[in-house]
């Protein structure tokens, strides 16, 4: 079965190795979502914070707070998600005290493997079935700018191991509704993201075979971050590489284009390697970002960016 497209799901998980631009691709993808018409949250995982840089607003914190038309944001840090979630699920603030202020709950809860990672998870999963006083959505999409592979997948396997450890109760009933979610291709998906590059391409196809063979779980799509327009043909190549390769004695001018043009094929040779790598194991909806060269990359590039969200063709 094709996989849905990421704009028309209630809960998109972003994930990939550091630095691929897992931030950048959710501000654009929430961008497109609201410009359709979309309430969309952005929920970072305990993050050191570049949403706002991007879309030049102020810092977000660990509370929501509306970044733009349409779009929510927040940072949720495990202490206030904890605390957050559990008025969620117990729904009376007495009750919540009784419970999760309780000196030995606490110091259980505290030495509970995984309670972090829920806690976030738990409630950015919950503002999917949040409704609003009218009884529609509080959102329409809940994106979840996740931790760098690992640590990603980790907060992904946190429902199921609730699921395999912990016995009936109000946490287990949670996790199942959460598993539920998060397995559903009609309602979520994980949208990888990767450069097109040998360590961030190796990366995603182990994460992709971890989130379909170990946890099972619906990817949405693959994010190709960073692409360069190709310059050179094959012929083309191989002159700069001999010209480059014999340029001794050319003038430090000459000398610099050459360096400059031989760098440049490296980089698309590089990059044609890892997209036949990548369409060679995975069979995926992709969206190919182009490397945007600015000397302050903010707004106007996530906006360009955010144009991309169209069918994958």
């Amino acid at each position: 079965m094709e996989p849905h497209h990421p704009r028309d799901l209630r809960f998109v998980v972003v994930v990939g190795k550091g630095g691929v631009g897992k931030t950048s691709v959710s501000a654009a993808l929430a961008l497109a979502l609201a410009r359709n018409g979309r309430r969309v949250l952005v929920a970072m995982c305990n993050a050191r914070e570049r949403l706002s840089y991007l879309l030049q607003v102020p810092p977000i914190g660990p509370d929501i707070r509306s970044i733009g038309p349409g779009i929510d944001a927040v940072n949720m840090e495990p202490g206030a998600a904890l605390k957050e979630y559990g008025l969620m699920v117990l729904k009376i603030r007495a009750l919540y005290s009784l419970i999760f202020e309780n000196k030995l709950v606490s110091a259980f809860l505290r030495g509970t493997p995984g309670l972090d990672a829920w806690a976030m998870l738990g409630k950015a999963q919950h503002h999917v079935f949040e409704r609003r006083p009218d009884g529609q959505p509080r959102y329409d999409t809940v994106i979840v700018d996740a931790p760098a592979t690992g640590h990603g997948l980790d907060l992904l396997r946190v429902p199921k191991v609730i699921l395999d450890v912990v016995p009936p109760g109000m946490l287990r009933r949670d996790a199942e509704r959460a598993w539920q979610l998060f397995t559903d291709p009609a309602r979520s998906g994980v949208l990888l993201v990767t450069l097109p590059e040998e360590l961030p391409v190796s990366e995603t196809l182990e994460l992709n075979a971890a989130l379909r063979d170990e946890l099972q779980l619906p990817v949405c799509g693959l994010v190709v971050n960073g692409l360069v327009p190709r310059l050179f043909d094959a012929e083309q190549a191989a002159a700069v590489e001999r010209l480059h390769a014999e340029a001794k004695d050319a003038s430090p001018e000459l000398a610099g284009l050459l360096r400059a043009s031989w760098t440049r094929v490296q980089r698309e040779r590089m990059q044609a390697d890892a997209q036949e790598r990548l369409s060679a194991s995975l069979q995926l909806p992709r969206y190919e970002l182009p490397a945007l060269f600015s000397s302050d990359f903010r707004r106007p590039e996530i906006e360009r960016l955010s144009q991309i969200w169209n069918p994958p063709t």
